[in-house]
């Protein structure tokens, strides 16, 4: 459906039953699940789908060992489930990934190899391979680009990959397919009450500049590490005073070099860093993803940035256990990602390693709804949670849940394996025929030696057309990868792709925000 049809139905004043704020992941798989109930449901983003957190992950599918043991079973175990579900839902954008992790010390190996074993009996039969131990020899055949020195064996389990940006847009799209009408670029400005209860939302679309009023019986808050701010507009509407913050976020910095730094098709884990911390090293379409950190952060900015300690965090302790230390001239692109981390209540300071991952669901006494916290592997679950919260508040009908556990996204064949699909073309399943039917299938506007991912010609056009792209920076960043895998070349493609986006979108290069991408590409480009 075209962005102007989209427009045309939000105008026409339907009385919708939900409205979602916000279009992560959180907010785009409620979307899908109530649509698939036939609830009458509206989403609106104020950037693009994935923009915020949802893109910025460390595009791991996993239960979560660290929050084994930390003691949080049912999360794990939750996580675990909704791992299979989305590896069967969508196998064209996520994988099972083996992982290694290496002992430096004698009893290194026993000790993780017990908590992983632990990991893999949670799973049950969701178990995606053996956990083994693995001799030194083993480690480095697994592992090529690890250091070799002081080795004394290691520990292989397995969790999943998958690429998340993309994941949101097929979230996007298949809601729609489902009767869903979902707005990116579309800002909510205003909360609408009645009676001191919320009856709608007040949005401006960012392209038009108009204004749009939607009435629902139902709006649910999900803007991830910026729900505090549409709490303070519920607040404001109604004459009260600002709630108490529900979040304190901190910041997960990623690091990308090249492929040959870490090689092979396994991922490395260090448990437990000199300091304390957890260090992946993760291959990903083509390049070495090094990370992360978790940083307590006030400001939320919609591109955070990098604190240099981080970075020298990351470099520091990934030159201890890969055979070639990374330099920062090494590094293709950095990002940061936001994490919505629920505060305890009566706490106020304090670090965020030990804040719990699952997430939160409050009806306030206006009848918003707000969610936060969770991860990206739970998000259908949480859209069961919240749906099933709304329907005890009187917000909407109570319908059966489970509508989403066997249903595949776009892209996807229900009840088979992943669509056969040419070099570079894997994550677009079974649309790829789509794809080569479109002018310049043939015309790669970059390719990557190692992996076969690319960009064509026509991928730009497909962007536009079917994947709701709408700007440079939402085809380069999101619909392609580019940004966060290779800045430079990035920013090199920036001209070629604002072409192709007037051409397709009848839109001027200004207009699709070429000079802010190009000055963003820098950014990722240029470490602090």
């Amino acid at each position: 459906m075209q962005r102007r049809e989209l427009l045309e139905r939000l105008r026409r004043g339907t009385r919708y039953e939900l409205i979602v704020v916000g279009g992560g992941a959180t907010g785009l798989g409620l979307a899908l699940d109530a649509a698939q109930r036939g609830l009458r449901t509206a989403l609106l983003e104020a950037e693009d789908f994935a923009k915020g957190t949802s893109s910025r992950s460390t595009k791991l599918l996993h239960g979560g060992v660290r929050y084994l043991a930390q003691g949080q079973i049912g999360l794990v175990r939750e996580a675990l489930h909704e791992r299979a579900t989305v590896l069967a839902n969508a196998p064209h954008l996520a994988s099972p990934l083996g992982f290694v992790t290496p002992a430096r010390r004698p009893w290194q190996a026993p000790y993780y190899g017990l908590g992983l074993k632990a990991y893999a009996l949670l799973a049950g039969r969701r178990s995606l391979g053996p956990t083994e131990f693995l001799s030194s020899r083993r480690v480095t055949e697994l592992l090529p680009g690890a250091a070799p020195e002081a080795l004394c064996g290691g520990v292989r389990y397995w969790d999943a990959q998958f690429d998340d940006a993309r994941l949101a847009v097929a979230l996007a799209r298949t809601a729609l397919a489902r009767g869903a009408d979902l707005l990116n670029h579309c800002e909510v400005t205003a909360l609408r009450h009645q009676g001191g209860r919320v009856a709608g939302v007040q949005a401006r679309c960012r392209e038009s500049g108009e204004t749009l009023e939607l009435q629902a019986a139902c709006v649910v808050n999900a803007t991830g590490v910026w729900v505090d701010a549409l709490r303070g507009l519920d607040a404001e509407a109604d004459a009260q005073a600002a709630p108490p913050p529900m979040l304190r976020p901190s910041q997960g910095v990623h690091l990308v070099v090249d492929r040959a730094f870490l090689a092979g098709d396994h991922a490395l884990l260090v448990p437990r860093t000199d300091d304390g911390r957890v260090l992946f090293a993760v291959p990903w379409l083509g390049s070495t993803l090094l990370g992360t950190t978790d940083t307590p952060r006030d400001a939320l900015p919609l591109e955070p940035e990098a604190l240099r300690d981080e970075v020298a965090f990351i470099l520091r302790e990934a030159g201890r256990v890969l055979r070639r230390a990374p330099q920062p001239a090494d590094v293709r692109s950095h990002w940061v990602g936001l994490r919505p981390l629920v505060k305890p209540e009566g706490e106020d300071g304090g670090g965020t390693g030990g804040i719990s991952r699952e997430h939160t669901v409050r009806v306030a006494r206006s009848g918003l709804v707000t969610v936060t916290g969770g991860k990206w592997t739970t998000y259908r679950a949480m859209a069961e949670d919240v749906l099933a919260r709304c329907a005890a508040a009187g917000l909407l009908p109570a319908t059966p849940a489970g509508g989403t556990e066997r249903l595949p996204l776009v892209g996807a064949q229900a009840g088979g394996p992943p669509v056969s699909a040419p070099p570079g073309l894997h994550g677009y399943g079974s649309e790829a025929a789509v794809l080569q039917a479109l002018p310049g299938a043939d015309h790669w506007l970059w390719q990557a030696e190692t992996s076969g991912c690319g960009l064509s010609e026509a991928m730009v056009r497909f962007a536009a057309r079917h994947e709701m792209a709408r700007t440079v920076e939402d085809v380069l960043a999101r619909r392609c990868r580019l940004l966060f895998l290779d800045a430079a070349r990035a920013e090199a493609l920036a001209a070629p792709v604002a072409a192709l986006l007037a051409e397709e979108l009848d839109r001027t290069p200004e207009q699709l925000g070429l000079e802010p991408f190009i000055a963003l590409a820098r950014r990722y480009r240029q470490l602090p």
